[in-house]
């Protein structure tokens, strides 16, 4: 039995956590089970190239477009990413192209110096922008964030100089984890449906 508590709190891993991508896959397809149903999945992955560490979206987007998912729409790549300049347009676009899509939004943010490296999840949107005093949209029915480098002072100084490395790890954590926990949603719903349809005609063949 899970306690109600238990899914507000949001999960917060350091990327150099041994067992990092199962703890993440878990979470995820467990959120995506009870709160996307059978709605469409959309990940939005914002940022930009023109910034290392506001980079981590973008690459994220660009790694999970290779796994070319029928299981999911993606925003957000290197070639086209979503941006502050863009943002609103591509909500529209998705709130025009689908009924009812769930959310996942996914960007990088600053935190303390002791979180730098952590990748959170949880539900609710991402609120882009936030650590550099932008006023965006918030994205997303649940969130993806990594903590790319300390924020409170000179944010998009910061953001320029953040290591690659860091950002590139993270990017391929989450993007291997995502794609693997759409995957487990779907298989298991799928499992759902024929175990229905199966006791359904069960229960029929017995009337």
């Amino acid at each position: 039995m899970k306690l109600p508590f238990m899914k507000e709190t949001p999960l917060k891993v350091p990327h150099t956590t041994a067992n990092v991508v199962g703890l993440l896959v878990n979470r995820l397809t467990s959120m995506l089970e009870e709160q996307a149903g059978k709605r469409p999945i959309v990940i939005v992955c914002v940022g930009t190239d023109r910034s290392t560490g506001d980079s981590l979206g973008p690459l994220i987007g660009t790694s999970l477009s290779k796994y070319r998912s029928p299981h999911f729409t993606l925003f957000g790549t290197l070639e086209e990413p979503v941006h502050a300049m863009n943002l609103e347009d591509t909500l529209l676009e998705i709130n025009r192209k689908f009924h009812k899509p769930f959310v996942i939004g996914i960007d990088a943010c600053l935190g303390q110096v002791s979180s730098v490296g952590s990748i959170q999840v949880g539900a609710g949107p991402v609120r882009p922008g936030a650590g550099v005093n932008k006023d965006l949209p918030p994205v997303g029915d649940m969130h993806i964030t990594g903590i790319v480098n300390v924020g409170g002072f000179m944010e998009y100084f910061v953001l320029q100089n953040t290591r690659l490395h860091l950002v590139m790890k993270m990017a391929d954590i989450i993007s291997l984890s995502l794609f693997t926990a759409v995957a487990n949603s779907v298989h298991i719903s799928a499992n759902t449906r024929e175990q229905t349809a199966a006791s359904d005609y069960t229960s029929h063949l017995h009337l």
